[in-house]
């Protein structure tokens, strides 16, 4: 990951609401949430979920999948492991200091 991506990632996250869906995300596994139970889970108006989502899937951070007449959104845990890494990546100099060896998910 470079620089522009680690900082276009950060600042999707660094907004309350977006936060909040990225974790509900995170939390839902693989099998993500349809707007409509975000909405429900989060108190969001619909309108508000969906700029979220967009600012979200635009940073890289969540995919969408059709199924349906629904739609199901789900974290991409390889560009938060990426994300993650590259904050980790010079930790402590190598030395052992408690950072995560391996990745989530």
């Amino acid at each position: 990951m470079n620089q522009t991506d680690a900082v276009k990632r950060l600042a999707a996250l660094a907004q309350e609401t977006r936060l909040a869906v990225f974790r509900a995300l995170v939390q839902a596994g693989d099998a993500g949430m349809t707007p409509g139970t975000l909405s429900e889970t989060l108190a969001l108006a619909p309108a508000t979920l969906s700029f979220h989502l967009k600012e979200l899937a635009n940073a890289g951070l969540v995919a969408s999948r059709q199924e349906g007449r629904y739609i199901h959104y789900r974290a991409d845990y390889a560009a938060m492991n990426a994300l993650v890494g590259y904050l980790t990546e010079n930790c402590c100099a190598g030395t052992a200091c408690g950072a995560p060896a391996t990745p989530c998910c």
